[in-house]
């Protein structure tokens, strides 16, 4: 049993879900405690059991201490991962984005493709858009192998949430294939979504679009963001995303939500100021990716190297992950990520 202390480096959920993930994939029961220890509101979220509870459904496992607040649970997987149809609802705004990122590398070992439905919070501050994870993630893992789609059925924002996603992944091809992004390139083609809900009066849509196209031109980049109007949504909402795409393959991203009190031109502003900071700082991923992609890059058959724009907690977090539970070997030099993955097979069914 490996024990875990969830305070380290972030202490954050994200340690706590890729935990229970590569728990699961290697069939190494887990216990944790002070779990999200460093945050305001310490213990599970509704987010996190619904990660712990699908990897014990996905493997027939069994879960101690699944309870909103609790700091320390004991997870003893399964020995299959089954594959099929399941609907998660966080019941909360809170990310069914990182609960997806969670399940992708589950479902991709699964004996049988999966439909995963999930309800809850898809525009928030502090964790990747739907948007991000479909147009800049979802692109990089189907080069890896992985065949996974996400589709956005309803935008849900906070404080409400009540978004809803579905996500089709087929069962990879193991081991997966690792990604290779040394060299950024030029820049070929920038473009983004513009979307608001219930927000058609106020021009929000054509404000956020206006405003980035203005300040991406300033940047030398012409670019083509798309405007959508929603009335689908629980309340009124707003979210916009900005991607690069170079001559080399490189997917460099960035988004920001509305919340009260924010213009649609503050939005325009925040995501144009990070894509900008992250293509300047000769990398080639974003913020987001650079630590969403070592899970991946561990599961791996080979080395996984790209370029990032620093070193985060969360790229901490989890490339200690992959040491301590997979064995996969990770360096840093310079802004050079590289992991040497363990190409993972699934364990037999």
């Amino acid at each position: 049993m490996y024990s875990i202390d969830g305070s380290r480096y972030s202490g954050s959920g994200t340690v706590l879900r890729y935990a229970a993930v590569l728990s699961t994939l290697i069939g190494e029961p887990i216990h944790m405690y002070h779990i999200r220890a460093k945050r305001d509101k310490p213990g599970l979220r509704p987010q996190h059991l619904q990660v712990l509870r699908a990897c014990r459904t996905l493997s027939s496992g069994t879960l101690e201490g699944d309870d909103v607040g609790s700091t320390e649970i004991r997870y003893t997987p399964g020995q299959t991962l089954r594959g099929g149809q399941y609907d998660l609802d966080i019941g909360t705004a809170g990310s069914a984005t990182m609960a997806a990122l969670s399940l992708i590398p589950l479902a991709s070992f699964a004996v049988k493709p999966c439909l995963i439905h999930i309800t809850g919070g898809l525009f928030q501050d502090n964790a990747p858009t739907a948007f991000h994870m479909r147009e800049t993630l979802c692109p990089l893992l189907r080069r890896m192998g992985i065949g996974v789609q996400l589709d956005m059925v309803r935008p849900g924002y906070v404080p409400k949430g009540q978004g809803r996603i579905a996500l089709r992944i087929e069962p990879a091809a193991a081991p997966l294939t690792p990604l290779q992004l040394l060299e950024r390139g030029a820049i070929t083609h920038v473009g983004g979504i513009s979307l608001a809900s219930h927000l058609d009066e106020s021009r929000v849509s054509e404000r956020m679009a206006e405003e980035s196209t203005r300040l991406l031109r300033q940047h030398g980049y012409e670019a083509r963001i798309e405007i959508m109007h929603d009335d689908t949504a629980v309340q009124k909402g707003a979210a916009l995303f900005i991607r690069a795409a170079t001559a080399s393959g490189c997917l460099i991203g960035a988004d920001c939500t509305g919340r009260p009190g924010r213009r649609s031109e503050e939005i325009a502003r925040r995501a144009v100021r990070s894509l900008v900071e992250d293509i300047d700082s000769g990398a080639t991923t974003d913020r987001h990716l650079a630590d969403q992609l070592i899970l991946f890059g561990g599961l791996a058959r080979g080395r996984t190297s790209y370029r990032i724009p620093g070193v985060s907690e969360h790229v901490e977090s989890n490339l200690w992950l992959v040491r301590e539970m997979l064995g996969a070997e990770t360096r840093i030099v310079g802004n050079l990520l590289t992991i040497d993955g363990i190409g993972f097979r699934p364990f037999p069914t």
